[in-house]
């Protein structure tokens, strides 16, 4: 029998999209050796300069219109007054798109973004194709942007995510609430000890990790100002992704904190960090927090913006995994009361390890090959 040949389609380079992408081809790989994987930016692949324009003009909203985010996210009157026009695109990147698939031949498809999924869900309809196309949420709230008729399988974050998607109109049977997918290896057991060690870090001692995203985003500078004045003694592990500017700006105050800190900018080693950590203070981006539930991290979300965001943290609160306050300078007061409050950090804990799913990625993986007639 040849191998199995897989289509992963994310947009962005830096994003949970393209996280969620290769932590499935990793999975993969493990559990199918031989199989051949494209994992591909299909935005970049269809449009490069519109890829361009249309990710700036995203992060500038996020950084300085976040209410126009939030109206445009899974607004129904938008979504069908768009539908013509994404008709449209979707119909100019068909040639295309049908070069891929003629050149490749997948035996199954999976998306991480509702773009590319629509491109693919189109295309089967346009061409009458039967090849399988698999939708893999990576937010704990399902948009309508998602839904299309030819799509075989919805991978839900949760069972919450999968009655969401009931109630928009998805049949109960083409929804999986396997997880969000996120790198095997964070299931791997780390020591503690030894990355403390590598750190110079104390490893009995509470340790903070914060972070923004592959991006760097959020208030870091006024988050580390407030911990400042915390008369508790902790470390704190800093990530600033590819934001040269806040991690310059950082490295050149280290000298002045009182608190012992760790700064690193794209770390690739997330999951040893998040072992060596007790809290962290991130934005509420679906593949970070899934890799925070796999730890049972307590999670702090401190001005989550509209749309996805602001989703997810009420999930996460709700489940009781997650503290949200809306002001970084307030974030001093959270951290003593959880010093002080052992109990209620570990009600965090419990709260992220009722709602983690570990082996997300293994388990998606092993519905792909199943799609392909290759069982793992």
């Amino acid at each position: 029998m040849p191998p199995a040949r897989i289509l992963l389609m994310y947009i962005s380079e830096v994003s949970g999209h393209h996280s969620a992408t290769l932590a499935i081809e990793k999975a993969l790989r493990i559990l199918s050796p031989g199989a051949e994987i494209l994992n591909i930016n299909a935005f970049n692949y269809t449009n490069p300069i519109s890829e361009k324009i249309v990710n700036r003009l995203y992060m500038s909203i996020i950084k300085m219109t976040p209410r126009i985010w939030d109206y445009l996210y899974d607004n129904d009157k938008i979504v069908k007054k768009i539908n013509s026009l994404k008709e449209t695109v979707h119909k100019l990147n068909s040639p295309k798109l049908k070069n891929l698939f003629d050149d490749f031949k997948p035996d199954v498809v999976a998306c991480s973004q509702a773009f590319p999924c629509g491109m693919a869900a189109d295309f089967k309809k346009t061409y009458r194709s039967s090849i399988p196309l698999v939708a893999v949420l990576t937010d704990h709230v399902p948009h309508s942007y998602w839904i299309y008729d030819t799509i075989d399988y919805y991978v839900a974050p949760s069972e919450d995510v999968a009655l969401r998607l009931t109630k928009k109109g998805v049949p109960a049977e083409k929804i999986k609430p396997l997880g969000i997918p996120f790198d095997p290896k964070f299931n791997k057991p780390v020591v503690r000890a030894e990355v403390s060690k590598r750190l110079g870090f104390d490893p009995g001692k509470l340790t903070v990790l914060i972070m923004g995203g592959g991006h760097g985003l959020g208030p870091i500078k006024s988050i580390v100002k407030s911990l400042e004045t915390v008369n508790a003694d902790f470390q704190e592990i800093i990530v600033t992704g590819v934001n040269r500017k806040l991690y310059k700006s950082l490295k050149k105050n280290l000298p002045g904190y009182k608190k012992k800190i760790a700064l690193f900018e794209y770390a690739s080693n997330i999951n040893e960090l998040m072992t060596a950590c007790d809290i962290i203070v991130t934005k509420p981006g679906g593949i970070t927090t899934a890799e925070a539930m796999a730890n049972r991290l307590p999670m702090i979300i401190v001005r989550p913006i509209p749309g996805q965001e602001a989703n997810n943290t009420a999930y996460l609160t709700a489940k009781g995994a997650a503290i949200k306050i809306d002001n970084a300078k307030d974030i001093n007061i959270v951290v003593e009361n959880l010093i002080s409050d052992p109990a209620r950090l570990n009600d965090l804990r419990e709260g992220a390890g009722r709602i983690a799913k570990p082996q997300a990625s293994l388990d998606i993986a092993r519905l792909l090959l199943n799609l392909t007639g290759r069982h793992a």
